[in-house]
Parts: structure tokens; sequence; C-alpha cells
């Protein structure tokens, strides 16, 4: 992913107020993010916990989402939709995100199954233990990443785009 600056992560949120986007908390270690090992930049305000923030590149321009968590339990253990990790090492919530543009301004939605804390580029890149023998896990590695690229960038298009 590139690096990006405040500024431009700010200016990026394409579902936030001028007011919510000046009121972001990012993340506590910023300045030290490792922009080469993942496909979005995820967050969760440490100010307000039922928020969180996703930062992607898409059509080569930063977009920025912000979304809430729902408040409601899940009862048995959801699939994260990105990742698609099963064994995963954390919890997945249910968050919504307004559309943009004319119909996020309506109060329309889009909903989906996170990993809590936005996880998932570390989670594609863990090892699995080998399934059989001969099996190529760094091959597998680099599906997954495809993959969490490929949903990330569908869900911002849809979210962008008021689908």
């Amino acid at each position: 992913m590139l690096s990006l600056s405040e500024k431009q992560i700010r200016s990026s949120f394409i579902n936030a107020s001028m007011r919510e986007r000046k009121a972001i908390t990012l993340p506590e270690n910023f300045d030290a993010l490792d922009w080469d090992n993942r496909e979005f930049l995820g967050w969760r305000d440490a100010k307000l916990p039922l928020v969180g923030y996703v930062v992607t590149v898409l059509d080569d321009a930063p977009v920025g989402i912000m979304f809430r968590k729902t408040e409601g339990r899940i009862r048995n253990r959801p699939q994260c939709s990105w990742c698609e990790d099963v064994d995963l090492p954390n919890d997945v919530v249910f968050f919504n995100a307004k559309k943009g543009g004319q119909a996020g301004r309506d109060g329309d939605t889009i909903g989906i199954l996170v990993c809590a804390e936005f996880e998932c580029p570390a989670n594609v890149r863990m090892m699995k233990s080998l399934p059989y023998i001969g099996f190529d896990r760094e091959a597998e590695i680099l599906r997954r990443i495809g993959v969490l690229r490929e949903h990330v960038l569908n869900f911002a298009r849809r979210v962008r785009d008021g689908e």
C-alpha cells in the first residue's frame, strides 16, 4: 500500500462529514506503520469505541471508509468477509458503513462482518500448518493476500458508488 500522510488520510473519507474527518483519531503507531505489508490501513478510534476506519487505494487514489460497530451480539463464531480466515486469533464483528454520495446522505448503509480490529493483513500472512506434504504455503499466502485485496477494493467501490 502507498504510504499516506495524515492530511491524505483525513481527506480520503468518502462517507464522513468534515466535522467527522477532523475528529478522527489516527492509530497510535501511525508514524511507524509498515505500509509495505498491508492491503489497507484499518483501526478503531481510541476515543469512540464503536467507530472504526479503513483507508485503501482504489483507482490510484486513497479512499477512506468510516465504520460503526453494531451493538448486538453475534451468536456463532462468524468468518471475516475480507480475510476469510476460519482460525482467527481475534473476534469478528458486524460493522455498518454509510454509503458515499447522496445514498449515504439519505441514510443508506452497507453491513459487513470484519475482524474487530481490522487485523486482516496480518491474518492472511500467518503461516498455517501444513495440510498435506508438498503444499506450497508461500503460494497460499500470496493467494490469500490477493483475495483480501479484491474483497476490500470491492467493498470500497460499493461504498463509493453508493451501491
